[in-house]
């Protein structure tokens, strides 16, 4: 398959002909910084399930003053993982304007326990109830601050295994359970984005997932050696409808998303990542909260640097699948966006002599 990347370079001598100083650099305006500087969080507890849960937020100065709405983000957490290893990224996608919800699960499991940190479909109900509570308790510091009719779900391995499932309207009987009884997926739920997961059932059996047209990200690192990147091939190619993206993050491992390497209790990935921690979870965090604001907020920058110019300008990552709606009034003129890439390039390159000509001065 031709992608954006190599199309740029084969039209770069026509671009360069065709088109004016001035698209040029409107296509180099693509801004992936996030929105707020300044987050702040607190826990509470989720009162349908009685299990605690960290509320990251943006925290401007105008918080009490100004009307915000911020669209919620549910993490759901790996498994045997704790909400607290996730708190540099969630702090870092509510930049970019999501209130981040990172609850425990806590259930008895026949190998890890009474109390085993394993995500399921149900806590999503509880969670979605906690928030509209949250929003109407006037000790709360986020009350009258949530849009709680538009959520996006995040996840990591196990989480993400729960997330795919929800938004699929899925109830599988899957290597670890993860959903009890019955599961439909609640209206509020309009995008998801989960790292370092796939979903197959206890058969190896890659299901159909009927997004109905909510967008769906993949985000995966190519040295996971728990959640293998061949599988969240297979399970993208299972995703009914645009938008979708299959996200590929060089370098990182399994658990390049929480605080620190193989985290106290879970169970460790053999492959060890080379990218930096710090680097690999703002990489995640950056893609996830872009893909939310494109998915949730229509924004039209977020969705040009997801689907279009992103992969070229970070050289962690390459999106080695995308699916965009054909009419999406969304996207970017294409001969703007293969501007941008060419520019891109040409940067990295010129960079890459620099680094090199210096090491071999």
């Amino acid at each position: 398959m031709l992608t954006i990347k190599a199309l740029s370079v084969v039209c770069t001598s026509t671009l360069l002909l065709v088109l004016g100083v001035n698209e040029i650099a409107s296509a180099s305006s693509f801004n992936s910084t996030p929105v707020f500087n300044n987050v702040a969080n607190y826990t509470t507890t989720i009162s349908g399930d009685n299990n605690l849960a960290d509320i990251y937020y943006p925290n401007p100065t105008d918080l009490k003053k100004s009307n915000y709405s911020f669209p919620v983000a549910l993490l759901l957490q790996g498994g045997l993982v704790d909400k607290s290893n996730y708190s540099n990224y969630a702090r870092q996608v509510a930049r970019y304007g999501f209130v981040v919800v990172v609850p425990n699960s806590k259930r008895p499991d026949p190998t890890y326990g009474d109390e085993a940190l394993l995500p399921q479909t149900t806590q999503i109900d509880t969670a979605l109830q906690q928030i509209i509570v949250e929003n109407e308790n006037a000790s709360s510091p986020i009350v009258g601050k949530l849009d709680t009719e538009k959520v996006g779900l995040l996840g990591h391995s196990l989480g993400s295994i729960v997330g795919l499932s929800a938004i699929g309207n899925l109830c599988l009987v899957t290597q670890t359970p993860t959903c009890p009884g019955s599961f439909s997926r609640p209206k509020q739920i309009v995008a998801g984005a989960f790292f370092g997961g796939n979903l197959r059932d206890k058969n190896d059996v890659y299901p159909p997932i009927n997004n109905d047209g909510i967008p769906v990200a993949l985000l995966q690192g190519d040295r996971d050696g728990r959640a293998l990147p061949f599988r969240a091939s297979l399970t993208y190619n299972k995703i009914k409808n645009p938008p979708a993206a299959l996200i590929n993050i060089k370098g990182a491992n399994h658990f390049s998303i929480t605080n620190t390497n193989n985290p106290a209790g879970a169970i460790p990935d053999p492959i060890n990542a080379t990218l930096n921690q710090d680097v690999a979870i703002e990489t995640i965090a950056r893609w996830s909260g872009l893909f939310l604001r494109a998915s949730i907020l229509n924004d039209k920058d977020a969705f040009n640097y997801v689907y279009f110019a992103g992969d070229a300008a970070d050289p962690n990552v390459t999106v080695e699948s995308k699916r965009v709606p054909e009419s999406s009034s969304t996207v970017a003129p294409l001969g703007i966006l293969f501007a941008y890439f060419t520019i891109t390039q040409l940067r990295k390159r010129i960079n890459e002599s620099k680094r090199h000509f210096k090491s071999n001065a």
